[in-house]
């Protein structure tokens, strides 16, 4: 590959809004959000015997299920300003939180405001075809017989097993209460995290294999971008065990004992995952010292070719320079056989010299 490709690979504008986008960790500063083309509300309302799911229109129609006996579930694709504040005004959820759904770059955590219980986390996917890692925020509200989540991205989320779930009616989420729910939701997204990270993993696997095989500039660049991306996978991940300890210690009535136990489940996979980022974190360095300690053997390699060269010129370049004096009585000068005894020990010196740095082990 030419130079120039090199550095267009380097220096991709692209990649530095990546950089950007990732180091950008400032909170007071609220992030620019535009208003979604389109608003997505499904809302699932089940018991043991009962389930229906139905897709609305406004906001205005999620009202009647707020006092409903039954457990209520209602997902929110793309958020607008004015639909969440009403969603909010009516259930009872305070103004900090809906600051905080609408607010972008959240860090994971939860609250217990008003009688309701509050978290926000990022959904993680992989995208094979920039081999990047995208995060989507998702907020989930846990309340009295209902449960609220929040989403960016209207397209795609990791529910779907928990919607077939839903359907059945042995399952345990239509046998427990809005809490389990909540824990459905959080497990998922957490179970999600091992898919991303498995992909990554075989992307470090493949990347230590071009290192080991060929290491120059491109790859390089490809240990740059898996960098970055493991910053976005540990900044998602870390604060989730945080997330999870906070609803263990709460005291909020919305939790059910029989349910504690499940989300003690979710906290034991959440430090696993952490703990896993780490060694990927630690791969990456040690990725960095191999392809380092590559370049240098291979500089080394270049080096001593060089210098086996320039041994093995050295008697040619004497013997040339002495019988080259501008002298008359110079042995073999004027012999007819001169010239061709002088090229022969010029060849056969450095033929003895590749001989012995053979026999020595010096390449």
């Amino acid at each position: 590959m030419a130079a120039r490709n090199y550095l267009s690979y380097l220096f991709n504008p692209l990649e530095l809004l990546r950089t950007k986008k990732v180091l950008q960790v400032n909170p007071t500063v609220a992030s620019p959000r535009k208003e979604p083309e389109e608003v997505k509300i499904f809302i699932h309302d089940y018991d043991i015997s009962h389930f229906l799911v139905k897709e609305l229109h406004s906001v205005s129609e999620c009202y009647p299920y707020l006092n409903s006996s039954t457990i209520t579930w209602i997902n929110v694709d793309g958020l607008r300003k004015a639909d969440v504040e009403d969603l909010g005004n009516h259930y009872g959820i305070h103004n900090l939180i809906t600051e905080d759904i609408l607010s972008l770059g959240q860090r994971p955590k939860m609250d217990d405001i008003n009688g309701l219980i509050f978290c926000v986390l990022n959904m993680l996917y992989f995208n094979e075809k920039d081999s990047t890692v995208e995060a989507e925020q998702i907020s989930i509200v846990l309340g009295k017989d209902f449960v609220i989540s929040f989403q960016e991205d209207a397209s795609r989320d990791v529910f779907n097993p928990l919607r077939d779930r839903l359907k059945i009616n042995s399952s345990k989420v239509r046998q427990n209460g809005a809490d389990f729910l909540f824990y459905s939701l959080i497990d998922m997204i957490v179970d999600n995290y091992y898919l991303v990270m498995e992909k990554l993993g075989e992307k470090i696997e493949l990347l230590e294999e071009d290192i080991i095989r060929n290491a120059n500039t491109r790859t390089l660049a490809k240990m740059n971008m898996l960098r970055k991306e493991m910053i976005i996978l540990k900044r998602s991940i870390s604060p989730v065990r945080e997330l999870v300890n906070g609803i263990l210690r709460s005291e909020s009535n919305l939790i059910e004992e029989k349910t504690e136990k499940y989300f003690k489940d979710v906290y034991d996979h959440i430090i696993q995952a952490n703990e896993l980022s780490e060694n990927y974190r630690d791969m990456m360095m040690n990725l960095q010292d191999l392809y380092l300690s590559n370049v240098n053997l291979k500089m080394n390699e270049v080096m001593k070719v060089m210098a086996v060269v320039t041994c093995l010129l050295a008697p040619a370049t004497v013997i040339g320079g002495i019988f080259g004096m501008n002298f008359d009585i110079i042995p073999f000068a004027h012999n007819t056989t001169g010239f061709y005894f002088i090229v022969g020990l010029m060849v056969f010196i450095p033929l003895l010299m590749l001989y012995i740095f053979k026999r020595r082990g010096w390449f």
